[in-house]
């Protein structure tokens, strides 16, 4: 980390409901993530995978259940919480250099720091032979990759990825996922939330099966990945 110490972080996830109207779409979630850890929750499309993210993100009040970080309820403004959306959107304006920086902008970051990351995140996320372009002059993965950098490059506590390979080749996949565990190796605890159960389970520390709001399967991702149940619904096994 360049600007400070990276905290201890502990998020804690209990009884969390969420409900709309009399249709229960969470059904008491609980569960830990630990620094630095890679954990990922898979599970069918309409599973409620995306409403828990919202929640988690303050983005949506739960119905029921409380979310701590360190001992504390989580506070958007106090945690430094970084977010990549399901349809990543970047400023259209602004140069795919641009894009990236503008979370360490917000943050009023120096800005020889602000290029200094910026000279060692294009790389990684394969942007550097792009980052004087815009959006409109780049691919779909491209955006994506600009959505990852942009959240990594402010230094998360937590970097939390909502289905991150929706729309994308295998072979473009593959890569994304690649720098998602690069990611991950420099620090970062990432929780992903993802339908291809076989490429997050396969890099994630910890996994939970998600179906219809209630986690019914936990273990570590290789243990998640060699069990029948998850091979016959997720892996076509």
């Amino acid at each position: 980390m360049t600007t400070q110490d990276a905290r201890p972080i502990k998020i804690e996830v209990k009884n969390l409901t969420k409900r709309f109207g009399d249709l229960l779409v969470l059904d008491d979630m609980n569960f830990t993530i630990r620094k630095g850890e890679f954990l990922a929750i898979v599970g069918p499309t309409g599973c409620g995978k995306t409403t828990f993210l919202n929640c988690l993100s303050k983005l949506m009040p739960t119905s029921e259940g409380d979310i701590y970080i360190d001992g504390e309820p989580a506070n958007p403004q106090k945690h430094n919480i970084s977010f990549v959306f399901q349809e990543p959107t970047c400023f259209p304006w602004r140069t795919v250099r641009e894009n990236v920086a503008y979370g360490m902008e917000i943050k009023r970051w120096d800005k020889k720091l602000i290029e200094g990351k910026l000279d060692a995140i294009l790389p990684l996320v394969g942007l550097a032979d792009t980052a004087e372009l815009y959006p409109n002059q780049v691919s779909a993965s491209m955006v994506q990759r600009i959505a990852v950098a942009r959240a990594f490059a402010v230094e998360p506590d937590l970097l939390m990825m909502d289905e991150p390979s929706l729309g994308l080749a295998p072979l473009v996949v593959r890569d994304i996922f690649s720098i998602i565990q690069e990611i991950n190796k420099q620090g970062v605890t990432i929780l992903l939330i993802e339908q291809n159960a076989n490429m997050a389970l396969k890099i994630a520390d910890v996994g939970y099966v998600l179906e219809t709001g209630r986690i019914t399967l936990t273990g570590s991702g290789k243990e998640l990945l060699s069990n029948d149940a998850v091979r016959a619904a997720y892996l076509g096994a």
